[in-house]
């Protein structure tokens, strides 16, 4: 018999829905479900810049973080070209190079998990259009500091466009961060990628979006649906915004569920490296396939790569303390630290 879920941590996911306030503007909204909403989502892009400290031609609004990647892809690349990404990563990034007719080139990542920059650039070639680079990493939680970023863009040929996925860049802390939005002056080839869907817990609202050089903005956005945007999105994203401080302190809570978590596992014997997104990894050659199905049996619905690892979104204390129980339930299984 199934196991029924009783614990969602596969898709990354808050574990909190919309703050009241959110919540509230999503109904009014909703009561004008019979108008369009704005050919093109201008209002949330002056909002969004604002927010960002940037003019609003840097600013390119999609449906979700990854409708801005499939804009940029269709933008800047032709059948044939090629599209680089480090592997394992995010599924998504060689669907949408097929989706726009070119060649996916996954390079694999380092033994601990970080996107192996020298082999990146490497693997650049002629008819190279994007390189995609995921920081924090999903799903791996790994960081590009802020000197490694620098470096990479230094030596990234100017006709590929780097394209920095930031989905989870609320949850990292610590020194070394880039400040990436100081960086598009100086790469013109630059667009950094941004989501309503993790932080700000609006991931069925599907809105994200992008920083970059306003020739590059520009032809992205020349890819954008009209009325992609929907009114009930942008008002959940408009009352987002005015609502920060509160949306910190989730913030803040998943990160120290996230640590908490790291601790609890590492006591069972787990090795858990540190990391920046909210979720946490556990890599092979530790027994992820054992404890995935631990998990599955005690109705906690994790991110399973067979032979790989495992990405245990943070929850709520309840669903993290389930976690915890799965996988002290297993068979001990200390070994050495790896090197």
């Amino acid at each position: 018999m199934d196991v029924p879920v009783l614990h969602r941590l596969a898709l990354n996911e808050s574990p909190y829905p919309p703050l009241p306030p959110v919540h509230a503007a999503m109904r009014r909204a909703v009561a004008e479900a019979h108008r369009y909403p704005q050919f093109h989502p201008d209002d949330l892009t002056e909002r969004i810049a604002a927010r960002c400290r940037v003019a609003a031609d840097r600013v390119v609004v999609g449906s979700g973080s990854v409708g801005v990647a499939l804009q940029l892809l269709q933008a800047v690349v032709r059948p044939g070209d090629a599209v680089c990404f480090a592997w394992r990563t995010f599924d998504a990034y060689p669907l949408l190079a097929a989706m726009t007719g070119a060649v996916p080139v996954p390079v694999p990542l380092t033994p601990d998990g970080h996107q192996d920059l020298d082999a990146l650039l490497a693997a650049l070639g002629r008819r190279t259009r994007v390189v995609v680079l995921c920081s924090p990493h999903n799903p791996t939680g790994t960081l590009v500091t802020a000197d490694a970023l620098s470096a990479f863009l230094r030596r990234v040929p100017r006709h590929v466009t780097v394209l920095l996925d930031e989905a989870y860049v609320e949850f990292a802390r610590g020194t070394g961060l880039p400040d990436t939005s100081a960086l598009l002056d100086a790469h013109p080839n630059l667009l950094v990628l941004r989501t309503f869907s993790k932080a700000y817990g609006l991931a069925a609202l599907r809105v994200g979006y992008g920083l970059g050089s306003p020739g590059l903005v520009e032809r992205v956005r020349r890819q954008q649906l009209p009325f992609g945007i929907n009114a009930v999105a942008t008002a959940a994203v408009r009352a987002s915004l005015r609502a920060e401080d509160e949306l910190r302190l989730r913030v803040d809570t998943i990160v120290a569920e996230r640590e908490r978590l790291r601790r609890e596992l590492a006591a069972l014997g787990w090795h858990v490296r540190p990391g920046h997104a909210n979720a946490v990894w556990l890599a092979a050659p530790d027994p992820v396939d054992e404890g995935a199905a631990a998990l599955t049996g005690a109705g906690v619905q994790t991110r399973h790569y067979p032979g790989e690892g495992i990405r245990l979104t943070v929850g709520d204390r309840t669903a993290n303390d389930a976690v915890l129980t799965a996988l002290a339930g297993m068979r001990t299984h200390r070994r050495a630290p790896r090197t």
